[in-house]
C-alpha cells in the first residue's frame, strides 16, 4: 500500500521521470524562447533604435524575473523536500507563503514602473529616441508585473508537486496569447489602434495575466498535494519565509546578476555603437532556444533530485544527474551547430542592416562556441538549489559574470574592435566550469555518497529502467 501513495517522483523509472517532468517545461520553455524572439521580430520592424531600447530595458526585466524565479526556487525546493519527508503541513505552509511573497514583489515593481523607468534606461543612453521607446515599454511591463509574478508561482506550484503537463499549459497559452496580440497591438491589425512600442509592452503583460488566472484555476482544480488557505497566505509563519529565502535569496541575487552583467555590457557596447547593443540584444533572444529548454530540464531536475534526496534515495539522484547532463550537452550542441551554420539567416530575422549583419555574424559564431561547456554547468548547479546550497550558485555565478565576463569585455573592448569583446563569453564560461566542478564534487561527497537506501526486492530502483 505504500508504493502506490508514493510520489511518481520516488517511483517511477529515473529516465521515464526525467522525461515527464522536463519534457512539458522544456517544450514550454521553448514556447517562451520563441514568444521572445517574434516578440523582438516584430519591435525590429519599427526600427533599429526599438529594438535597442528593449535591449536596455533587459536588465531591469531580467531583475523583475530573477525575484519571482528565486522565490520560486525557494518555495519548489522546501515544498517538494516536505512531501518526500511527508510532511504535508510545511509543504502547504511554503505553496501559501509564496503566494504572499509573490505579491509584495509585484506591488515593489509597479513603484518602480511609475517612478523610475525613464532614469533606468537615461542611466544607458541619451538617444531621445531610444529614450522615449525605452521608456514606453519598461513603464508598463513593471507596473502590470502582478501578471509575470503570479504566472511564475502557480507554474511553480504545479511543478513542485510534478503536474507539469498542467504548468506547461499556463506558460504555452500565455505565450500563444502574446505572439498573436503582438502585431494586432504594435502595428493597429483588425481594427485595434497602432500603439507601437507600447503595443509590445501591452501584449507582454496581457499574456502574463491569462497565464497567471489559469495557473491559479489549474491549481485549485487539480493539484491535490497541497491546500490553500487564504489564513495561511495573510498569517504566514517566520520560519517558513526565512527558510524559503535561505534558498531563494542566493538564486534571486544569482540571476540577478545577469542584470548587472547585461546592463554593463550595454554600456561597453553602446560606446562602439548602438547597432552593437542591438546584436547584442538580438543574441540573447537567439540564445534562448537553447538555453530555455536546458533551463526547463533544469527545472523538472530539481524536484526529482530534492524529493529523492529527502527520501534518501542515492541512485535515483545519481541517475538523474547524469541523463539530465547528456540531454543538456545535447540540446546545446545543437545551438553551437546552428549558430555556426546560419547565422546570417538567424539575424535576417531582426530586419538586421548590412551594419548590423557584419557584427552579428562573428559575434554568434564566437559566442556559441561556450553553449556545451554552459550546459554541464547548468545541470551541476541544479543539486545546488536541490539540496539547499544555492550559495555555491551564487558564487559561480559572480565568478562568470562579474570577477571574469565584465572585466573581460572591458579589456578586449579596449582593442577598439568589437569584435573582440565577445571573446569574453569563452573565458567566462571557463572559469565558471572550474568553479562549479570543485562545488559540485563537495557537495556529492557531502550529501549523495552519504545517502544510505533500503532496498527491498519490491522497490522500483530494482526495475530495470528503460
Amino acid at each position: 500500500m505504500e508504493a502506490v501513495k508514493e510520489n511518481k517522483m520516488g517511483v517511477m523509472p529515473v529516465k521515464r521521470l526525467i522525461i515527464s517532468m522536463s519534457l512539458p517545461m522544456m517544450v514550454s520553455m521553448l514556447v517562451q524562447a520563441l514568444y521572445n524572439v517574434v516578440d523582438s521580430i516584430f519591435v525590429a520592424r519599427l526600427s533599429e533604435d526599438a529594438l535597442t531600447a528593449v535591449t536596455l530595458a533587459f536588465p531591469m526585466q531580467n531583475l523583475m524575473f530573477s525575484i519571482g524565479a528565486g522565490t520560486g526556487v525557494g518555495v519548489n525546493a522546501l515544498l517538494s523536500k516536505a512531501l518526500g519527508q511527508k510532511k504535508f503541513k510545511e509543504s502547504d505552509a511554503a505553496a501559501n507563503t509564496g503566494i504572499l511573497l509573490t505579491f509584495l514583489s509585484a506591488v515593489v515593481f509597479m513603484g518602480i514602473g511609475f517612478l523610475a523607468s525613464r532614469w533606468f534606461i537615461g542611466s544607458q543612453t541619451q538617444d531621445p529616441e531610444i529614450l522615449v521607446y525605452g521608456e514606453e515599454y519598461l513603464g508598463i511591463v513593471c507596473v502590470f508585473s502582478y501578471g509575470l509574478y503570479f504566472q511564475m508561482m502557480f507554474e511553480r506550484l504545479l511543478q513542485s508537486t510534478g503536474l507539469t503537463v498542467f504548468s506547461m499549459i499556463s506558460q504555452v497559452t500565455g505565450a500563444v496569447i502574446n505572439i498573436i496580440l503582438d502585431p494586432i497591438m504594435i502595428f493597429g491589425l483588425l481594427g485595434f489602434p497602432a500603439l507601437g512600442m507600447r503595443g509590445a509592452a501591452y501584449a507582454t503583460v496581457t499574456g502574463q495575466c491569462i497565464a497567471a488566472c489559469i495557473g491559479l484555476v489549474l491549481n485549485l482544480k487539480k493539484n491535490r498535494e497541497i491546500r490553500f488557505s487564504m489564513q495561511n497566505i495573510l498569517h504566514p509563519e517566520a520560519s517558513i519565509v526565512k527558510r524559503i529565502y535561505a534558498v531563494g535569496v542566493p538564486s534571486i541575487l544569482m540571476i540577478s546578476i545577469g542584470s548587472i552583467m547585461t546592463y554593463a555590457m550595454n554600456k561597453i557596447l553602446i560606446a562602439f555603437s548602438n547597432t552593437a547593443t542591438a546584436v547584442f540584444g538580438v543574441y540573447f533572444k537567439l540564445q534562448s532556444f537553447f538555453f530555455m529548454p536546458v533551463f526547463g530540464l533544469n527545472n523538472g531536475l530539481i524536484p526529482v533530485l530534492a524529493y529523492n534526496y529527502g527520501a534518501r534515495k542515492k541512485e535515483r539522484v545519481e541517475g538523474a544527474l547524469k541523463f539530465a547532463v547528456l540531454l543538456a550537452v545535447c540540446i546545446m550542441g545543437a545551438g553551437t551547430i546552428v549558430m555556426n551554420l546560419i547565422p546570417g539567416t538567424l539575424l535576417s530575422f531582426f530586419n538586421a542592416s548590412e551594419d548590423m549583419l557584419k557584427l552579428g555574424i562573428p559575434a554568434l559564431r564566437i559566442i556559441s562556441i561556450h553553449f556545451p561547456v554552459a550546459a554541464v554547468c547548468i545541470v551541476m548547479g541544479s543539486i545546488f538549489q536541490a539540496f539547499s546550497e544555492s550559495i555555491y550558485s551564487l558564487i559561480v555565478s559572480i565568478a562568470r559574470q562579474i570577477v571574469a565576463l565584465i572585466p573581460a569585455a572591458w579589456l578586449l573592448a579596449q582593442t577598439g574592435e568589437v569584435r573582440n569583446v565577445w571573446w569574453a563569453f569563452l573565458v567566462a564560461e571557463g572559469m565558471s566550469l572550474i568553479i562549479s566542478t570543485f562545488f559540485f564534487r563537495k557537495l556529492y561527497r557531502e550529501k549523495v555518497e552519504t545517502l544510505s537506501e533500503e532496498k527491498s526486492g519490491n522497490d522500483p530502483e530494482n526495475i530495470p529502467d528503460d
